[in-house]
């Protein structure tokens, strides 16, 4: 059995990891950058190589890019939430600064559903009871 955890690579890992616990609460529970790399290279020291951040109940890992990010729509984020409170606020927090794809609404299938590209790029699918 494996267990999934998203690996986003970023031009400023703390601030959007800040920006993700603000939305979706949680805490960072570790920065590692180039600087503590068993032969540091001083050019890129302050770069983060590993951040552990748990929101909204889920483990996400991210490194700074050590080069030119390309944004890409296909992969999403998928939460999914039990109360609709909990679905529209995350999909607000998420969208602050981005772009809605899909408003948050009620589907045909049950629940509500939204996309939304945050404005770190991350496209996110938000689920949740109505």
């Amino acid at each position: 059995m494996a267990t999934l955890k998203p690996f986003l690579i970023s031009e400023d890992s703390r601030a959007q990891a800040d920006f993700y616990v603000g939305a979706l609460g949680g805490t960072i529970n570790s920065v590692m950058t180039h600087a503590q790399a068993p032969e540091p290279n001083d050019a890129i020291k302050d770069k983060v190589m590993h951040l552990c951040l748990e929101a909204a109940g889920v483990t996400i890992f991210m490194a700074d890019s050590l080069g030119p990010l390309t944004h890409g729509n296909g992969i999403s984020l998928n939460l999914e939430f039990e109360s609709a409170a909990e679905g529209r606020e995350a999909f607000d927090n998420l969208a602050a600064g981005g772009k809605v794809i899909d408003p948050l609404e009620p589907v045909f299938w049950g629940g509500m559903y939204g996309q939304l590209e945050d404005k770190y790029g991350v496209y996110w699918m938000i689920s949740c009871g109505s």
